[in-house]
């Protein structure tokens, strides 16, 4: 490993510009989009070839299109009795073949002559039953964006809606002022517990995710009144998919950079068959460094992890496709104490994620498929500190588990109507400990024991209705059901699309959303009064949220697009901490919804509500002729009412977020065969609200005392940033090298993170976010 990391940097050091004709293979596969069955004989061709070069689809739906110059192409893709597609700037490079999943909508009008337009829906959701606050994004778009550092989930915090939860070293998503844990992970289909290192329980981020960009496919992402297949979540649904090896030749990646060391193989299982594997293996670039003898961090301090992912796709002749794929990470974060500065405790945080599953799509006829997934996963996260006075002053060792069955059946009836419907099982066990060590009784004592295990059972029905070609109505049923209390939630979904004409866009999507909370606060234990062990949380309900979104598109051009949306949300059923002790001063205001991590102990009722309403636009300038740019804008408000019947601020009302990414790219070298991209992305927002510090009352007493009768009305400072990325392209015969500099808050700003209060001087001081963090990597595809 050190061998090939030291050979990547003087590779690094060593490039030369190249004038050389290179050529790569473009391959993929056409289907329809209702019933995702093979397109035969649908041709796609490379816009502006010199001889045209192109295709046509076999009975399988593939094609293959070989000696496709490097550089940026357009392809137009056509098929008798189905609307056009039109794939813009895709990247060619030598290192590997391009492969591209094509989908094509039947017409319902009347047969014509074909005639290959300039319009694509660049950015449109992969999922057809979508209508509104949705969109997908592609691996490239990841990668190209300044400082996500390949990661799906920071790139989200670019669109519209969507800002962090206050901390820049993780990669956490709050949609529209919801918590972040209300947001759906989904894998292939499947519902996953948060994929990212350094998880803490009860958290729907990390700081550094598990997914790899060798992995990954294009991606659905939604914001709101999501279709009636997502359940569990009430903010938003990140839809995860994996792409399948290349079928016909092998081909390897390497990665190195700051933030790990990366390898990634795939080629098919034997030449005569369609399968395919892909493997991808990541390990810590600090820990590697340390392995070596080189110090990165200081002494006291450790930060390591390593993940492995990978698919397995075996189709058949008669049977159908199976695919088998997991994903699995480690890390530890740990500091010892060093009373040198005034650091007196040890800790230590360890995370373990172990996921896989096995999917099989089975073909009843042309327009029916059948489509079932096995799935399982296991998840440790613990965590320990102690002090040079006290051996172990507190402890966390949670595990859960969770074995997944699901089922849906996919039928076109004809090209109007387009029916899906599926159930999912899961079966879901926990272990939870933790303890804390009491002064004023000088031992250790438990907060938390539990151990139990549950089911949950979901089900949904889905129908698209075409009335015409402008007018798409989708509507569903979701219904979600907790095995432990049998409490259960009837969710009614409904979206539409209007074409006003060939640049308009009309839409509205409304329905219920529900999401049970984490096993851990169903099941938790406390005292009654009697010394005895009970679970106070054991009946509680579903939290639920009902969205209404109102959408508006408008093209200008071949190239740019105007999108906004109105959004008003109404949550339910939201759990809160009782008023039970009125006279003790923030007893009554503490909500479910301004939680981003961690678990509940105390008793909680299904007594609260909340309410977000925004206005969101978008301005895109598509990629075209080497640049781009983003505008995205959100002015809203997020309230919620907690046990004392006073309507507050949640902790993530920032009210405003807006973000400006563009790049320009340029074509260098005597060729023209390879690039150096230029990114930029300016991010401001209200920052989050805090509960404010008394600072008379403090100074008094000589420790924090919070002023509750305030909490939330005020926000921490502004915050903004900028990140910057520039990378270089570089194709030869049979390889692509790359070369990528980018940095997070190029500036350095400290935004503030939260405030406290300095017994030692007198004063309220601020916790300050992460500053500049650059991150230089190298990739090698052949």
């Amino acid at each position: 490993m050190t061998r090939i990391f030291l050979l990547a940097l003087t590779l690094l050091c060593t490039i030369k510009l190249n004038a050389q004709d290179l050529t790569q293979t473009i391959r993929g596969k056409i289907i329809d989009s209702q019933s995702e069955s093979p397109l035969i004989g649908a041709t796609i061709v490379v816009v502006g070839t010199d001889p045209l070069q192109g295709a046509v689809t076999d009975i399988n739906g593939e094609f293959l299109i070989p000696k496709v110059q490097v550089g940026r192409h357009n392809l137009a893709v056509t098929y008798i009795g189905y609307e056009d597609a039109y794939l813009s700037d895709i990247l060619v490079g030598s290192g590997k073949q391009v492969e591209l999943n094509i989908s094509l909508t039947e017409s319902l009008s009347k047969l014509e002559e074909v005639v290959i337009v300039a319009n694509d829906n660049r950015g449109e959701p992969i999922n057809e039953l979508s209508s509104v606050s949705a969109l997908s994004f592609s691996v490239e778009q990841t990668s190209r964006y300044a400082a996500t550092f390949d990661d799906p989930a920071r790139a989200a915090l670019s669109f519209a809606g969507v800002t962090t939860g206050g901390d820049d070293i993780l990669n956490e998503i709050v949609i529209r002022g919801n918590s972040p844990n209300g947001l759906l992970w989904r894998i292939e289909g499947v519902e996953v517990p948060n994929p990212n290192h350094f998880a803490e329980v009860g958290s729907a981020a990390g700081g550094i995710s598990m997914l790899s960009n060798n992995m990954l496919s294009n991606s659905d992402f939604f914001t709101g009144a999501f279709p009636a297949e997502y359940g569990n979540a009430f903010s938003g649904v990140f839809d995860i998919s994996l792409r399948n090896g290349n079928n016909q030749k092998r081909e390897y990646a390497f990665q190195a950079g700051f933030l790990g060391v990366a390898a990634a193989l795939e080629g098919p299982f034997s030449a005569n068959k369609r399968g395919s594997y892909l493997i991808n293996y990541r390990y810590s670039t600090l820990a590697l460094f340390d392995h070596i003898g080189i110090k990165i961090l200081d002494e006291n301090e450790d930060i390591t992890f390593s993940d492995l992912s990978f698919k397995l796709n075996f189709p058949t002749e008669k049977l159908g496709t199976f695919s088998v794929w997991g994903l699995g990470g480690t890390s530890v974060d740990k500091e010892l104490a060093d009373p040198e500065i005034d650091e007196y405790y040890n800790w230590r945080a360890g995370n373990l994620l172990g996921v896989g599953g096995l999917s099989h799509i089975f073909y009843l006829n042309k327009n029916t498929y059948l489509e079932s997934k096995l799935s399982a996963h296991q998840r440790t996260i613990k965590y320990d500190e102690d002090s040079v006075a006290v051996k172990e002053t507190y402890a966390e060792d949670f595990i859960d588990n969770t074995i997944r069955f699901s089922t849906l059946i996919n039928s076109k009836l004809n090209a109007r109507n387009t029916l899906r419907s599926g159930m999912i099982y899961s079966h879901t066990g926990y272990n939870l400990k933790s303890r804390e060590f009491e002064y004023e009784l000088d031992r250790l004592i438990k907060d938390v024991d539990s151990k139990g295990n549950t089911g949950t059972f979901q089900a949904y029905s889905q129908w698209q209705y075409r009335l015409n070609e402008r007018l798409t109505f989708n509507t569903g049923l979701h219904y979600l059901q907790l095995m432990l209390n049998n409490n259960y939630s009837i969710e009614p979904r409904f979206g539409m699309r209007f074409k006003l004409d060939n640049k308009q866009t009309l839409s509205f999507g409304t329905g219920i959303h529900s999401k049970q909370e984490t096993i851990s606060t169903y099941l938790s234990t406390i005292e009654d009064g009697s010394g005895n062990l009970i679970r106070p949380n054991e009946d509680l309900e579903l939290m639920k949220a009902y969205h209404n979104v109102i959408g508006y598109e408008r093209s200008i051009g071949q190239n740019w697009r105007l999108k906004s949306e109105i959004y008003y949300q109404h949550l339910y059923d939201v759990p809160i901490r009782p008023n039970t002790r009125p006279d003790e001063p923030g007893s009554g205001m503490a909500s479910i919804l301004n939680m981003s991590g961690g678990f509940v102990t105390d008793t909680l009722v299904n007594e609260g509500k909340g309410r977000n309403y925004g206005l969101e636009l978008t301005a895109e300038r598509f990629f075209n002729k080497g640049f781009y740019l983003v505008f995205t804008g959100s002015i809203f408000e997020s309230k919620y009412t907690a046990a004392d019947d006073i309507e507050r601020s949640t902790r993530f009302n920032s009210n405003y977020i807006f973000n400006v990414i563009s790049g320009k790219e340029f074509k260098v070298g005597k060729g023209k065969n390879n690039l150096i991209s230029i990114n930029t992305k300016l991010i401001t927002s209200g920052n989050n609200r805090f509960i404010p510090i008394d600072l008379n009352q403090s100074r008094n007493e000589g420790y924090t005392i919070l002023n509750f009768e305030n909490a939330y009305a005020e926000r921490l400072d502004p915050y903004w940033r900028i990140d910057f990325g520039i990378k270089y392209i570089r194709n030869k015969p049979k390889t692509t090298q790359v070369i990528a500099l980018n940095v997070q808050n190029l500036t350095g700003r400290l935004n503030e993170a939260g405030r406290y209060y300095n017994p030692f001087s007198g004063q309220i001081g601020s916790d300050e976010q992460l500053g500049m963090f650059p991150n230089l990597s190298y990739r090698l595809e052949f």
